[in-house]
């Protein structure tokens, strides 16, 4: 680019409201839920005389001789040119504008002052006396609806039995009340629901009748609703796309790999591959100008070939998520599922430089590390134990869908999310705050420690650090590398 001798600030297009990943901000199997960061400047009053900090914890990465990304917990990814870069750094001691006016005459006062101003709207400048708050109150209620054990894969790292068993309409309307109920003792507004298996489609009927019972709840008790159906993709057919679309439902749909790479770890009962049908599901839906969001799970088996699907799916224009594997009690003797640092870094980042070559208009912050959110901070990795419901066919309830089998209570019982809140018993999801080598690392506010269960099972132990942090600090700076990219690619203009 042309080097610019004026200040240049600019941040994301925002064309996309609902970001994309496995956050429950968006889709997906995680549960949490984050606090979005400011889209457009904040109002400020400018006092010349007081005194102004770099936003606690921001930083910068490089982008090529010209321009650098800034980030931090206290303001959204803002990509700088050097001028600007240099403004900010006249702040890395406390200072009024006047102090900066009498000590930097490279520009003249008023681009300073305009500068300044435009910094501490988005907050990359503060006051000195202004402290980094981070984590609120929950702002949603989200569930996980196991609507039936039932499915035609047999993935190999999946956590369910798959018996045959199904919810009954009985317990299907008691778990919907008792969503809605949990959302309304805790002053909560929203909802959030995730039709599950299983394959949930194999129930579709009952799937659309659940649904349209919540949104005859959620219409009385003036909660607004946000349901999205987790599918493998096999199924969908012109009835059923029709009828997602007509109930306003959002759809995710797993894809591992592109034929062979996908079949390997998502074949059907017989052993047949898959990926033809989910293939074809997922044209189907986008024939339908629905968008369905691709989960890509990332194992030992298919982590060289990454690269391969999420091209498919940026020339495609879906929205996607790549997740790591995740050990449990069926998968444990499938060794082949199990990554190396060096494998999975490699190629994720071959994936990487996919995406730098196919930059979208919309934000992958939460959607390229794991179960991380880069987009926004926040002291827990998910919301189990805190906004999040996990109810199993039967109507037993847990904290997590892969800890099903240890439910705390069901669905008939009263204030849910106090039950799961004050529970001391399976998995706890500590803040950042507490975890042994997390307390002084610059990503602890978006990483969080990484997936509890996930350290558990690792160490044996919540308050520690993810077995995968040397995988996520290498991923990290390039994801954010990547952000300040698309920023460039999507608002700059000579």
């Amino acid at each position: 680019m042309k080097k610019n001798s004026k200040p240049l600030i600019l941040y994301g297009p925002d064309d996309d409201p609902k970001p994309t990943g496995q956050c429950d901000c968006d889709d997906g199997d995680c549960a949490c839920s984050l606090a979005t960061l400011p889209s457009q400047a904040l109002t400020t009053n400018l006092n010349i005389e007081g005194k102004i900090k770099i936003a606690d914890s921001s930083t910068n990465l490089t982008l090529d001789d010209e321009l650098s990304i800034w980030f931090g917990p206290n303001h959204r990814p803002l990509v700088l040119n050097k001028i600007a870069t240099e403004i900010v750094f006249l702040f890395k001691n406390p200072s009024t504008i006047s102090e900066i006016f009498k000590r930097y005459n490279e520009l003249a006062p008023e681009t300073i002052y305009d500068t300044v101003e435009e910094l501490k709207r988005y907050r990359l400048l503060i006051n000195e006396d202004e402290v980094l708050k981070i984590g609120s109150d929950p702002q949603v209620v989200s569930a996980w609806v196991h609507i039936t054990d039932r499915c035609n894969l047999r993935c190999e790292y999946c956590y369910l039995p798959h018996v045959k068993e199904d919810m009954s309409w009985e317990i299907g309307i008691t778990t919907i009340d008792a969503i809605f109920k949990s959302a309304i003792n805790q002053g909560i507004q929203k909802a959030k629901i995730k039709y599950a298996g299983g394959e949930p489609l194999i129930r579709s009927d009952f799937l659309f009748d659940l649904h349209n019972y919540a949104k005859k709840v959620a219409e009385v008790s003036g909660i607004e609703l946000d349901a999205i159906v987790l599918s493998n993709g096999t199924l969908l057919n012109e009835s059923i796309i029709q009828k997602i679309k007509e109930a306003s439902l959002r759809l995710m749909i797993s894809l591992d790999g592109l034929g062979k790479q996908h079949d390997i770890q998502r074949p059907y009962a017989g052993g047949k591959g898959s990926f033809d049908d989910v293939k074809r599901g997922i044209l189907l839906a986008l024939s339908h100008q629905i968008r369905p969001d691709i989960s890509i799970t990332i194992s030992g088996k298919n982590s060289q070939c990454v690269s391969d699907v999420v091209e498919w799916v940026l020339d495609n224009e879906l929205p996607f998520s790549l997740n790591f594997y995740r050990e449990n009690e069926l998968s444990m003797n499938t060794e082949s599922l199990r990554f190396e640092e060096i494998n999975i870094t490699q190629g994720m980042l071959r994936a990487y430089k996919v995406i730098e070559n196919h930059l979208p208009k919309r934000s992958l912050l939460s959607s390229l590390v794991d179960r991380a959110n880069l987009s926004s901070p926040h002291l827990k990795t998910c919301g189990v134990g805190q906004n999040y419901l996990v109810f199993d066919q039967n109507g037993k309830v847990s904290k997590c869908q892969m800890a099903m089998k240890h439910s705390i209570s069901n669905a008939q019982s009263e204030n849910l999310l106090t039950t799961i809140q004050e529970d001391k018993t399976g998995i706890q999801n500590l803040s950042v705050e507490e975890k042994e080598g997390c307390k002084d690392c610059e990503w602890k506010y978006w990483c969080a420690g990484g997936c509890p269960l996930v350290t558990f099972r690792a160490t044996g132990r919540y308050d520690i650090k993810s077995p995968n942090c040397n995988i996520y600090k290498t991923l990290y700076p390039e994801v954010m590398r990547l952000e300040g990219l698309r920023i460039v690619k999507h608002t700059y203009h000579d």
